[in-house]
């Protein structure tokens, strides 16, 4: 495995493909697949969280393979990715995520729920008056660490609720041409420790990420010792 550290060239605004990354919010995404797009039909097999430094995007990639360093907007540094994991060790951790869970229909058909808003829309109706209501932030908080809380054990790790802060609630919306129907999810940043439980598991994760959105930037965990 591969990490990268990408971030736009300060004179990639004078390449004639520039325009082209930055016509819409979409084009930006488009463009890191490009980095490992080597055919047309190649499935996605990295995970990647989109950042900024000043006002150039920022892009960290777990990967299977290097990136395409010949499209030339790019300043890429790759190094092998092998983290050495124990049990018990702490570590503290970056994580964006699109914060759902699946539920059926009574047709059966799955859907997915943005927690954050599906427990708004919760309090709303239960609601009298408006001092009643949470803000967005602590309901942010609170359902984020449940929707986490509910996920670490599979993906290898533990975390102290306490010890987790979720913020940054983002709604996001894309097209992927004038006149498609939009592309729609939502984001949560999370920022604490954690305890690894079953390294194979956690090393696991660490290459392939956590829930849904994947394509769109979300999953990817940064990790550092506490």
């Amino acid at each position: 495995m591969y990490f990268s550290r990408i971030i736009l060239k300060k004179d990639a605004q004078n390449a004639p493909d520039f325009w082209s990354v930055f016509r819409d919010p979409y084009s930006l995404h488009q463009s890191v697949w490009r980095l490992f797009a080597d055919h047309g039909d190649r499935k996605r097999d990295f995970i990647y969280r989109l950042d900024q430094e000043g006002k150039r995007p920022l892009i960290y990639t777990v990967s299977e393979r290097k990136p395409d360093i010949s499209l030339g907007l790019w300043h890429i540094e790759t190094k092998e990715y092998g983290p050495k994991i124990r049990t018990d060790m702490q570590l503290a951790f970056m994580l964006r995520v699109n914060p759902v869970r699946t539920k059926r229909d009574e047709n059966g058909k799955q859907h997915r729920h943005d927690v954050v808003m599906e427990a708004k829309t919760r309090l709303k109706e239960q609601s009298t008056g408006q001092n009643e209501r949470s803000p967005l932030a602590t309901l942010a908080q609170e359902e984020g660490v449940n929707w986490l809380s509910a996920r670490v054990e599979k993906h290898g790790f533990a975390i102290n609720p306490i010890q987790i802060r979720a913020d940054s609630y983002q709604q996001h919306r894309f097209f992927k041409r004038k006149g498609s129907r939009s592309i729609q999810f939502s984001t949560l940043d999370f920022n604490g420790i954690l305890a690894v439980i079953d390294p194979e598991l956690f090393i696991e994760t660490l290459y392939k990420g956590i829930g849904p959105a994947k394509g769109f930037g979300c999953g990817m965990m940064m990790v550092k010792r506490a």
